[in-house]
């Protein structure tokens, strides 16, 4: 008989096989087996819930209906835990693996190339802008995104600054992937869950450490699993909005101030704090905020997620404006959508809170304020924003000698960045042309970067000073007064500082003179332009200016009529003429 017509057990050996046969039922009694088969209310056999027994979800994501596997992956017919975990993912809303997670069929599968295609995905508007102004790019419209860099490992000087200070707030992001750091960043970014991902009530903000530390040491209560809504919470749109435009704690009244720690507690610095060490004054929060409405109230869904198309900045992305609400038909978006949140009741027209269903009246605005002739350029935010954040000067100074963290590659590599500020105001929110509509801006990057090499001596730098068009959120129910920006040389764009008139020549004495840098003195860090007309800074856009001569004169002449004549209502006017001279005004 040849050997491979013989008994297994011929060519093994009798005591072989005895113990393999042995090993294998030892094996099988440490497996612990359920009780039963687990299989979802969809029919699909789940052996996860027979550990997982009390996961709490919402109905559209119950895993007693869905299961656990089809969104975390894994081997849902492993009964063993190694293996049934191989593949799993802890983030089903990870840019990485949605496709395999909540972009398949049945769930939302169109969704997955709109998110990506988003400029919360992309960051393709700060990318394009940062390099177009560093000198590192001929086109403010560049096409590169963030899931580019983190293929390619692309880097330049622009884009080291943006790896290293900037880099945090996109979906490709991952969810706690900074061991050390704070909760705060570490609960950013994450796909789908940036946005979608809620913590059940009582466990907010606390870390897996921290919830075993209030539950008790010898308990063995874990933490529960996030909840999936589509409630998004103002919380999870702040916890990126409160840097650069500062648009989501503006939103909420709050000002990030000075870093003096005033006002001062019982001798010490004052508590109230952002993360980041942050000091914070509470001002006036945006009237629809303290109505109660939440951001998803009025930003559609599209203009959050997308509608597929990779736009290069946000204005191309965003549709919903003042008159979407505010109008005698409101309803549609700059794009034509319809807002599906608001109804018409036989009181008229409402807003339906997407969190609550708070009913929220739709008012029109005044018309003899609103289309008065010479107002007719000005945009709601321009009048109805009192306040907004100014942050004047930053100091980046780059130290080749030493290292800091990429947070895209997650690894140390060469340079140190180090910001800083001049200052930072709220008052006096700037005025400035965006194509054919008045705006209000804000300093963009007003850049003053310092090249340090790696023997600490200093090899260079340059300055790069842009203001941006910004819709602050900080919109009031009453506008600014007339003398806010009639009599304002800071809200005109001249700065801080003293306007006369003499001779028929207006003249400006600013208060900011600039800083000295290793390209030379600047210009005041508030100087948009001078009394003549003549640009000192960059605008974010093209099309973006400061008021030319012209149109400086025609503004400040009606300041001087402000004095006598307060009122837009005063019969003065109804037909203004600003070559007419006033009987009683004398010029020096």
């Amino acid at each position: 008989m040849s050997s491979s017509n013989k008994p297994i057990f011929a060519l093994i050996g009798l005591p072989v096989l005895f113990f393999l046969a042995g090993y294998i039922v030892f094996q099988e009694t440490q497996i612990k087996h359920p009780e039963q088969v687990e299989v979802t209310t969809a029919g699909f056999v789940e052996m996860c819930l027979s550990c997982h027994k009390d996961v709490q979800l919402d109905p559209a994501h119950d895993a007693r209906v869905v299961g656990c596997s089809p969104c975390h992956l894994g081997d849902a017919l492993a009964i063993d835990k190694v293996k049934a975990h191989a593949g799993m993912v802890m983030n089903p809303g990870d840019l990485r693996v949605v496709e395999k997670t909540c972009g398949v069929e049945g769930c939302h599968p169109a969704d997955v190339a709109k998110v990506k295609n988003s400029l919360m995905a992309t960051n393709r508007g700060i990318l394009s802008t940062l390099l177009y102004y560093w000198g590192e790019r001929d086109t403010q419209n560049s096409e590169i995104t963030v899931e580019q860099l983190l293929a390619s490992g692309e880097s330049s000087l622009a884009l080291d600054y943006f790896r290293k200070l900037c880099a945090t707030c996109h979906l490709w992001k991952q969810k706690n992937d900074m061991p050390g750091a704070p909760e705060f960043f570490n609960e950013k970014g994450g796909g789908c869950s940036a946005c979608h991902f809620v913590q059940p009530k009582g466990t907010q903000g606390l870390s897996v450490t921290d919830f075993a530390k209030e539950e008790g040491e010898s308990s063995n209560k874990k933490k529960p699993h996030p909840l999936i809504t589509k409630k998004i919470p103002e919380d999870n749109c702040i916890r990126c909005h409160n840097r650069s435009g500062r648009i989501g704690i503006s939103y909420t009244g709050i000002f990030e101030a000075e870093g003096y720690g005033t006002p001062y507690e019982k001798g010490h610095l004052s508590s109230s704090r952002l993360p980041g060490n942050r000091f914070y004054l509470k001002i006036a929060e945006d009237i629809h905020h303290k109505k109660g409405m939440a951001c998803i109230d009025c930003h559609t869904r599209d203009e959050i997620m997308g509608d597929g198309t990779q736009y290069a900045h946000y204005e191309e992305q965003l549709e919903i404006s003042c008159q979407a609400c505010h109008t005698e038909k409101p309803g549609q978006t700059r794009k034509g959508h319809t807002m599906n949140g608001i109804k018409k009741q036989p009181s008229g027209f409402v807003l339906v809170g997407r969190l609550d269903g708070a009913i929220h009246p739709l008012k029109t605005p005044k018309k003899e304020v609103c289309t008065y002739p010479g107002h007719k350029r000005i945009t709601c935010e321009a009048c109805h924003s009192t306040w907004v954040p100014q942050c004047y000067g930053c100091h980046a100074k780059r130290d080749a000698s030493e290292t800091h963290l990429d947070k895209l590659t997650l690894e140390e590599t060469p340079g140190w960045w180090e910001e800083g500020r001049s200052y930072i105001r709220y008052e006096k929110p700037m005025l400035a042309v965006w194509g054919d509509e008045v705006v209000i801006v804000t300093p963009g990057c007003q850049d003053v970067v310092t090249l340090v090499d790696k023997e600490g001596n200093i090899e260079g730098g340059f300055n790069r000073f842009t203001m941006a068009a910004i819709n602050p959120h900080t919109t009031q129910a009453k506008g600014r007064a007339c003398k806010d920006c009639h009599t304002s040389p800071k809200t005109l764009g001249l700065g801080e500082g003293t306007v006369v008139k003499k001779k028929g020549k207006w003249q400006f004495f600013p208060v900011d003179q600039g800083v000295d840098t290793l390209k030379g003195r600047t210009v005041g860090f508030d100087t948009f332009v001078t009394i003549d007309g003549q640009p000192l800074q960059k605008g974010s856009r093209k099309n973006l200016r400061p008021f030319n001569g012209e149109e400086l004169r025609r503004i400040l002449r009606v300041g001087l009529c402000l004095q006598c004549h307060s009122d837009y209502k005063d019969p003065a006017y109804l037909h203004y003429d600003s070559s007419r001279p006033c009987p009683v005004y004398k010029e020096p």
